[in-house]
């Protein structure tokens, strides 16, 4: 979340971001924030003058009974206890009040950097580099991905919907061993590439969603466990950045970088047509999520990494690709800056989204109080990055529809060792 301090500093410069958001009522936001900021400071102000006053008379009370004084030490009791039910009644409106403005502070998204541009939706997202050198070229019968799997046999979406429900499908044979060869791949780069690797829990508590921010913003969106606090993760975001929840990280410790395989579990899944078919949208879905805590000078040198590891990725992978920059539109509640990859799906001709990677400034780290202690032992909120490396499902798609040929499908290079086998054939 954004930090008071620079809502107060920076008034206009977040009124302009928020804006650029389309949050047209920006301003009226922080000046409700920055009011209530008052309101809450006068309300301190007012307990510790009053807690202040109870000491004194404490320690006059104590002294008048050590002098025998114990008819004026009686009257001065009866004061003490107006100043106690007073104290009680200011932290009372303290708490109120300080539960008022933490709301406030989570329901407004992070500010853009200026590096990204305006825009409403996806259609405005600045395209900033395209790769088609492994444009495929296929015949005029080519098949999409969800006549291929049934070809095959290699994914089943009719006994993933019998035994859960629709967008949870069944991997199966050549297919279940592609998608184990890409995570087992995916992590061996990263690993090479010095991530740290993770295997974190799937669910997390209240705390952790807030704390990357899914909570308030996408609470709708995540599967919550029946009478508990536990929410099935989105994206390993949450888990393996929470690592760092209420933890002060020295400056030498830094850039931590970790990597982690999860499932992630989305209720939202789109709308029906071709553009959700088999495997582009999924409720559960297998991805390598790469996490990084940084300096904030060294943040977006960092961010410029992570999306040169990606594009490596997809290099090696021999698909076309394009990285586009999103506007401050389509951006992220809690991203600061956000580049996709997407991949060319040759057989359904449309581009397929596959990773996003994120720089979160400090807005995470504000909510997770993750923070840094320089060589002058000075406390600085860190930078919070993130991104896909990669998510599954849609590589696979893209995989199958552009590698298809009359006698397979064949597998790229790169993963040959990891899956056994060249190319997919009929069992």
């Amino acid at each position: 979340m954004l930090q008071l301090e620079y809502i107060a500093e920076n008034f206009d410069k977040a009124v302009a971001g928020l804006k650029k958001r389309g949050l047209l009522n920006g301003e009226d936001i922080l000046q409700e924030v920055l009011s209530t900021n008052n309101n809450r400071k006068k309300i301190q102000q007012e307990l510790d003058e009053t807690k202040a006053q109870s000491n004194l008379l404490a320690k006059e009370i104590g002294s008048l009974f050590k002098s025998g004084k114990q008819e004026e030490a009686n009257q001065l009791k009866t004061k003490t206890t107006s100043l106690k039910e007073e104290s009680k009644s200011l932290a009372d409106q303290l708490q109120s009040v300080n539960f008022e403005l933490q709301n406030l502070l989570y329901a407004i998204p992070n500010i853009p950097n200026e590096s990204v541009p305006s825009g409403k939706s996806e259609e405005d997202n600045q395209e900033i580099k395209r790769d088609e050198t492994n444009n495929p070229t296929l015949t005029a019968h080519a098949k999409p991905h969800w006549d291929l799997i049934e070809e095959y046999d290699i994914v089943d979406f009719e006994l993933g919907n019998k035994v859960t429900g629709a967008g949870f499908p069944f991997y199966k044979g050549q297919g279940a061993r592609l998608s184990r060869a890409l995570v087992n791949y995916f992590l061996d780069f990263a690993s090479d590439a010095g991530y740290d690797e993770v295997q974190p829990p799937i669910l997390v508590n209240e705390e952790s969603g807030y704390g990357t921010g899914q909570l308030p913003d996408k609470e709708g969106q995540m599967y919550q466990i029946a009478d508990t606090n536990l929410f099935l993760i989105p994206t390993g975001e949450v888990p393996i950045t929470n690592m760092f929840r209420d933890v002060i990280v020295s400056e030498a410790e830094l850039p931590i970088k970790k990597v982690g395989f999860t499932p992630c579990f989305r209720r939202e899944a789109g709308s029906w047509g071709a553009h959700v078919r088999g495997l582009n949208r999924l409720h559960q879905f297998d991805k390598v999520e790469i996490v990084q805590i940084a300096r904030p000078q060294d943040s977006y040198e960092i961010l410029d990494a992570m999306v040169n590891h990606v594009e490596n990725l997809l290099k090696t992978l021999e698909l076309p690709y394009r990285i586009l920059r999103l506007c401050a539109g389509d951006l992220g509640f809690t991203s600061a800056i956000t580049y996709d990859f997407e991949v060319y799906s040759a057989a359904q001709k449309k581009w397929l989204e596959v990773s996003s990677i994120s720089n979160f400034e400090s807005f995470q780290a504000n909510r997770l109080k993750l923070r840094i202690k320089d060589k002058d032992n000075k406390k600085i909120l860190a930078h919070t990055l993130n991104g896909s490396a990669l998510a599954l499902p849609r590589i696979m798609a893209a995989i199958l529809e552009n590698n298809q040929t009359d006698e397979g499908i064949n597998i790229p290079q790169v993963l040959q060792k990891y899956t056994g086998y060249s190319k997919i054939v009929k069992e």
